[in-house]
């Protein structure tokens, strides 16, 4: 980023480039194959079943839904926490740097 770039340049930039590497991929499913297989959904199979071993195919399915929600919900609420946290950060050192004037 040079200095006179603004942050919706730098963005445009990286979508140009986003762009520019996806038309050159002739075989898409083969870029993301390692994702895939990586994948969270993939992750809650293997402890759905670490956690029921006798379970059935679609009992599986069910507890890795659980599973995924549950992970995404500690996301959604570390995020909160997160964002709660630095509104209060930033309201103190505000109030520091007015009192300090």
């Amino acid at each position: 980023m040079s200095d006179t770039e603004t942050p919706t340049e730098l963005s445009m930039r990286m979508r140009l480039a986003s762009h520019k590497s996806w038309a050159a991929t002739t075989d898409r499913t083969a870029r993301t194959a390692a994702a895939r297989k990586a994948s969270h959904h993939t992750r809650f199979l293997v402890k759905a079943r670490e956690l029921h071993p006798d379970a059935t195919d679609e009992q599986l399915a069910a507890v890795a839904k659980s599973l995924r929600s549950a992970h995404y919900t500690e996301l959604a609420l570390r995020s909160a926490q997160a964002r709660r946290l630095n509104a209060a950060a930033r309201r103190q050192s505000t109030g520091r740097n007015a009192a300090a004037a």
